[in-house]
């Protein structure tokens, strides 16, 4: 590290083995601030033509870590958190190659990052500010955590310990990138001069960009930008300080307001409270409709019963075929569709060259809308009954009656509770075992990935439960008939 910096330094390759797995936030404490004291951002905002609700504050909560808390009773509708176009830290690409060499260097290295990890290019741009001497965000990134609770940051045994395959995949995917772009980095910086380096001269690897992407995935929101032509708007990534320290629920009792879009000059960006919000309480906003998996991946946390998680499976014949074995269903053979069904399953996307196999449990809808289609189709043999029905009609598991009739839904049904059943039995641990795990003296990181696969299981558990019902209901009206 390069001692040009040395109060703002970038997290070494020793940090990535000694992060703090740990969801609290301490206001006081250097281990989770990037300085001991950083200065006071509720002033910050205010001073630089913002404006805080006087009833709101930031608290260190022992469950919810450093949040925006209620000093005392605040009605419905009052802006809790306003800030001016300026304030939200934002990634602005040089407007031309005569720009700023160092904004210059940037854009070059930005253009080294794929799409689905966008929080890595506004990364680089919150790396900048952090090296910077006079940076005018310093009192926004000074009070950043030091660590994050992310799986990247995980020891490999606790990335095992996830226990499910797509999340592994996704962790190793960004790891590799990370280790990766750190070379491509090096590389463009060593042809840099400390006049025009992005980053004030200091070193940066792969535990410092995995410090700026996940500062970013777990913080910035993507707000509204210039308009597009088919009448949507394009989406631009944002860090905004105070707003982003509101934790997240399902039921909040506030939400963010944008006035005027990201590419005006008068752009704001509010926090409005949606219902009367008590003395003590925390300010919560709506992070999305997320799976547990973008929960960890992204914020490093998961939500207990999360009605929006499910889990992947692959769309396989051989598969099926066992699943309905198990649940006693006469297989219509999956593996060796008719001519006709094939025709159908081609159109569900889940037959082909290009086909997308990928098919999930779980979440609202309990199955996969294409996979439930498929079941339905394959173990018909009414040809015409299935083709006066619409693709659409098909995929919704309805409170209806069964497009096809009672026996083909009760056939699909039990199908679909066998290869829940199949998913379970694919976890190395049970349920009893892993609350066991969660009662003794483990890390924060074992803690979380324990969280994660456990509420897995209990999602799949859930997902038999509500189809035996449905299933218990269906053969209860079809021996009435």
């Amino acid at each position: 590290m390069l001692a040009s910096s040395a109060s703002k330094p970038f997290l070494s390759t020793a940090s990535l083995r000694l992060l703090s797995l740990t969801r609290r936030r301490s206001l006081t404490c250097s281990a989770n601030r990037i300085v001991a004291h950083p200065p006071d951002l509720v002033r910050w905002v205010r001073r630089e033509g913002g404006s805080v609700h006087p009833n709101i504050t930031i608290s260190d909560d022992s469950e919810l870590g450093l949040s925006v808390f209620s000093t005392g009773e605040i009605s419905a509708g009052s802006e809790l958190i306003d800030l001016p176009s300026h304030l939200p830290l934002r990634w602005n690409p040089p407007a031309s190659p005569t720009s700023d060499k160092d904004d210059s260097v940037l854009a070059q290295l930005a253009q080294q990052i794929p799409e689905e990890l966008w929080a890595m290019r506004l990364g680089l741009r919150l790396l900048q500010e952090r090296a910077k001497d006079d940076s005018f965000w310093w009192p926004y990134v000074s009070n950043l955590p030091e660590t994050f609770t992310v799986p990247i940051f995980f020891s490999g045994e606790d990335i095992k310990n996830l226990q499910y395959a797509p999340l592994l995949h996704q962790v190793n995917l960004r790891c590799r990138f990370l280790f990766n772009f750190e070379k491509q980095v090096k590389i463009l910086l060593n042809d840099t001069s400390q006049k025009n380096h992005p980053f004030g001269g200091q070193d940066v690897n792969s535990a410092s960009l995995g410090w700026a992407m996940s500062a970013v995935s777990s913080r910035a929101f993507r707000l509204h930008g210039k308009a597009l032509p088919n009448g949507s708007h394009e989406e631009v990534p944002m860090l905004l300080p105070l707003i982003d320290m509101c934790n997240h629920s399902f039921t909040p009792n506030a939400s963010i307001v944008q006035e005027r879009d990201a590419s005006s000059p008068n752009m704001s960006v509010k926090v409005v409270a949606d219902k009367q919000i008590e003395q003590n309480t925390p300010v919560t906003l709506n992070y999305g409709r997320l799976s547990n998996d973008l929960f960890l991946l992204d914020y490093g946390f998961v939500v207990p019963s999360n009605p929006y998680d499910q889990v992947e499976l692959r769309y396989d014949g051989t598969l099926l075929d066992a699943a309905s074995m198990a649940a006693g269903v006469p297989s219509p053979n999956f593996s060796s569709p008719a001519t006709w069904q094939q025709d159908i399953l081609c159109k569900l996307n889940l037959l082909g060259d290009n086909a997308l196999l990928k098919v999930t449990l779980g979440g609202p809808e309990l199955i996969d809308g294409r996979l439930l289609a498929a079941l339905r189709v394959l173990i018909s043999s009414d040809k015409e009954l299935v083709q006066k029905h619409s693709l659409d009609t098909l995929m919704v598991l309805g409170n209806g009656d069964p497009p096809l009739g009672s026996s083909v839904e009760v056939a699909a049904l039990r199908t679909v509770i066998a290869l829940s059943v199949i998913s379970l039995e694919h976890f190395p641990t049970k349920i009893m075992q892993d609350e066991l795990v969660l009662k003794g003296d483990v890390s924060s990181a074992t803690q979380l990935a324990v969280q994660f696969r456990m509420q897995k299981k209990l999602m799949l558990v859930d997902v038999t439960r509500k189809l035996s019902q449905r299933v218990k209901m269906l053969s209860k009206e079809k021996s009435t008939a």
